[in-house]
This record gives C-alpha cells, sequence and structure tokens, in this order.
C-alpha cells in the first residue's frame, strides 16, 4: 500500500480509528474496550487486540502515537518488517495477560490503549540505540533516559488508577519488548551494550 512501512500503516490505523471511536461511534468503546471479567465467561479474547486501536482521549492518543513516530520506523528497518510485527503484536498481547488475570473477576474494570506495544516498540529499539537523542517538550534526552521516563510515567498513572488506561502494560510491554527482541535478534544484546558504553 503505497509503499509505506508496516509500522506507519499501524500508526495510521490506530489514528483513525481512535478518532472515529471517540468523536464518531463513541458506542464501539464497549465492544472493543478490554473488559477481563467477559474475555473468558463471553469469549471476547479479540478485545486483547482491538482495545490497542482505542484510546480514552487525545492526550493518551498523542502520547502512544508520538512515542511509536519516535521509535517505530527505524526499528523496523533494523530487524525487519516480520519481526517488527511479531514484537508489536505479540506484546499488545503479552502485556494485557497479568491484568486479565488480575481483574478476571471484576466486572468494573475496563482498559484501552496500545500502551503495552508501544512500550515493547520503544524498548526493542533501545537495545539498538540506546544512546539516540529524542526530544521531549524541545528537551534532548538520551533513548535510554526517555525509556525509564515512560516506565515511571505508567508506574506513576497504574498507581492513581483513576482511568480507563491500562498503565501496567508499560511495563509488561517493555519486558516482552526486550524478551522477544532478544529471541527474535540475539545478537541486539551485542549491539546494546556495545552502543552503551561507546561514549
Amino acid at each position: 500500500m503505497l509503499g509505506l512501512q508496516a509500522s506507519t500503516l499501524i500508526l495510521i490505523s490506530t489514528i483513525l480509528v481512535s478518532l472515529f471511536v471517540l468523536y464518531v461511534r463513541p458506542s464501539l468503546i464497549a465492544k472493543l474496550v478490554l473488559h477481563p471479567y467477559s474475555v473468558r465467561r463471553e469469549n471476547r479474547w479479540y478485545t486483547l487486540i482491538t482495545s490497542g486501536f482505542i484510546h480514552a482521549d487525545l492526550w493518551h492518543l498523542a502520547f502512544n502515537m508520538l512515542s511509536l513516530y519516535f521509535f517505530a520506523g527505524r526499528l523496523e528497518m533494523v530487524i525487519g518488517t516480520e519481526n517488527f510485527l511479531i514484537i508489536y503484536f505479540a506484546s499488545m498481547v503479552i502485556s494485557d495477560l497479568p491484568t486479565l488475570y488480575k481483574q478476571r473477576d471484576n466486572y468494573n474494570y475496563r482498559s484501552l490503549g496500545a500502551s503495552g506495544a508501544v512500550s515493547a516498540i520503544i524498548y526493542s529499539s533501545i537495545l539498538f540505540n540506546p544512546l539516540g537523542t529524542i526530544y521531549i517538550y524541545f528537551i534532548p534526552m538520551p533513548a535510554v533516559v526517555f525509556g525509564v521516563l515512560f516506565i515511571i510515567y505508567g508506574y506513576y498513572m497504574e498507581k492513581r488508577g483513576m482511568d480507563y488506561i491500562n498503565h501496567s502494560a508499560h511495563n509488561w510491554g517493555a519486558v516482552s519488548g526486550v524478551v522477544l527482541t532478544l529471541l527474535l535478534v540475539p545478537y541486539s544484546w551485542d549491539v546494546f551494550i556495545q552502543r552503551l558504553f561507546s561514549w
């Protein structure tokens, strides 16, 4: 499709689906959101994926998609489209599994967002370029520092527990991203160590 990378297509489709659900058909949220109580009881396993394409609000969407934009394209070029897609979608599911188990009997719990998958891509990318510079609010920082702040943000918001965003998925997505990258691209650890201490 127009020669676009898979990461670009994911970015575009997530933005379009999120905006459509937020502003055109908000009633779809109930069908697409991850509701652990209903997953096994109503066979709604598909929501482990669909919940990753919808977001709570514009800020939630912007934060995840900007993070994906900074890291995804280059990572896909380095590890290949197949590996990228495996890491992204496998981590989307894996990062939700702890929440699925923990909240399985909580009828009132729901979550949404691509946080787990995005976190996986961030940490996979950091393995290949830990000292790469990105800008957050015009402040330059090494990618590895951004990765740490991303986790802290997720931990803080998880403790607040005041929204439908599955913030614990940040941490589990990070673990999934690193582990899958090491399995799929074994030399990535050597690259990480070499570049981390090259400065």
